[in-house]
């Protein structure tokens, strides 16, 4: 691969942008030799609202940080220097550290209008895009995010469990084999596919270094594997989001394209982002692609034009009309469960003496399962996963050992602090401590409690404590602990 002594970029690269550019090239390129980078953080509102968190929490950063994101109402900028991904704020799941122009993909996510939409992230890792899906339903039917890569799933996972998300079920599956289990079954399906990321060459310079137009072939073949998976998966009527982070039309005009001639009963519909950024161009097509309708609805982020990094977003619906009728599931009923009695008995006891009667009725409004003495939570519209690598199968409440139940973190930090029966507030300071795995050198009566953290004005769960009466044993997982 031959490199621009001056840029550092491949030749072929900047050849290509070049002729796809025209006029706006010299713009582009002085943006890179900027090596400006745009920083976010978006707001989780299964905890608060946008509003919520800039009364309370904006003296927390520097005066130039949170001016909003224009396209994510939940999505702010934030100074380098603020660092919010080390406050406490980040472990209780006030918000998502997230460069803001991926924040674009599930924006362009529209729930149907029903009262438990099933939603496929399909490509989900780390979990951006899958916790801004969360945040729209408000743990609302099932969201299924997925993840090939069984290292990526398991950071999924946590991200999942950090933000509160009660009603996602996480996988490490293949796409072809949940087209093979889930024909014509999901509301809406989320693609942001594995691409040659040249969008994020300032954040990521292992994207510049394994760049080649043959990595930019082979991304594309297997784009296009993801997104027939994804067809055979979308419910008639349902709507497909496909996004990357490269300029390669290869891998964005040209793969939509190339999607619909196969799939003709998709078609092309707005994203509801065309007033923030550039729409595609049948321009940059190769010769030997046709295009399609529409396409100018399709949309790319231009980082010389926006505050944020290269990507591409287009959104599809599949007809309502065409073959194919969603699997009649055998969704579970309220309530039903693989507890023992004993067991029953333990867990319903821990919720009596820990919880109010108001949570401990949403948590039984829906499907436990049992792996080993482990017991998940699902909503009661969850799809069977038998046979399925299943890395969260839910809400994790917790552990039965013998003749008691632990209750897992993940149930802590999915509730709210008026919750519990019983708190303990800290502060900031003693946030910090108790996310260090410290001891609380707190009174309380005897028990469970919820450890929230107190701050200008808002009571935030960071996990599990348990008094002996004098202090307040702490039960943040080890694995978690700050060094």
């Amino acid at each position: 691969m031959e490199l621009d002594q001056k840029t550092g970029f491949p030749i072929a690269f900047l050849e290509r942008m070049q002729a796809m550019l025209g006029e706006d090239y010299p713009a582009f390129l002085a943006h890179f030799a900027l090596g400006t980078r745009y920083h976010g953080l978006r707001v989780n509102p299964l905890k608060l609202s946008p509003s919520e968190f800039l009364s309370r929490h904006r003296t927390l950063f520097s005066d130039q940080s949170l001016a909003p994101v224009p396209w994510t109402v939940e999505g702010f900028y934030y100074d380098e220097q603020d660092r919010p991904g080390k406050s406490p704020l980040h472990e209780a799941g006030i918000y998502y550290i997230q460069e803001p122009s991926a924040m674009s993909a599930a924006q362009a996510v529209t729930l149907p209008d029903k009262a438990h939409p099933l939603v496929l992230d399909l490509c989900a890792a780390p979990g951006g895009k899958s916790t801004q899906l969360a945040g729209k339903m408000m743990g609302e039917g099932l969201l299924v995010a997925n993840e090939i890569v069984s290292s990526r799933a398991k950071i999924l996972s946590q991200n999942i469990e950090r933000l509160g998300i009660s009603n996602a079920l996480v996988l490490n599956e293949t796409p072809d084999r949940l087209a093979e289990r889930f024909p014509d079954t999901f509301d809406c399906i989320l693609v942001d596919a594995p691409c040659s990321g040249e969008g994020m060459y300032r954040k990521n310079d292992i994207a510049l270094t394994e760049w080649s137009s043959d990595n930019v072939k082979m991304c594309a073949e297997r784009q296009a594997r993801i997104l027939d998976a994804a067809a055979q998966m979308l419910a008639p009527g349902g709507r497909l989001v496909y996004s990357t982070c490269t300029f390669a039309p290869d891998e964005d005009e040209a793969a939509i394209c190339r999607f619909i001639a196969a799939h003709p009963e998709f078609r092309l519909v707005d994203t509801g982002l065309e007033d923030y950024f550039t729409a595609g161009n049948s321009r940059f097509l190769p010769d030997e692609v046709k295009a399609v309708p529409g396409l100018e609805k399709t949309i790319r982020v231009w980082p010389h034009i926006v505050h944020g990094e290269g990507h591409f977003v287009a959104a599809l619906e599949k007809s309502a009309d065409c073959s194919g009728c969603p699997p009649d599931y055998p969704f579970f009923p309220l309530g039903s469960g693989r507890m023992e009695p004993a067991q029953k008995k333990l867990y319903r006891e821990f919720c009596e003496q820990t919880l109010t009667p108001s949570a401990a009725d949403w948590l039984e409004a829906g499907y436990f399962t049992l792996f080993g003495e482990e017991l998940y939570r699902l909503p009661a519209c969850t799809l069977p996963c038998d046979r399925l690598k299943v890395v969260r199968s839910g809400l994790h409440l917790g552990s039965f050992r013998k003749n008691r139940f632990e209750p897992a973190h993940a149930l802590a930090v999915a509730l709210r602090a008026e919750d519990f029966l019983q708190t303990v507030p800290v502060t900031m300071e003693q946030a910090e401590g108790y996310l260090r795995g410290e001891t609380l050198d707190i009174p309380a009566d005897k028990g469970w409690l919820g450890v929230v953290l107190q701050e200008a004005g808002g009571r935030y769960p960071l996990g599990w404590g348990k008094s002996d009466g004098k202090r307040v044993k702490n039960h943040y997982p080890k694995g978690l602990r700050r060094l």
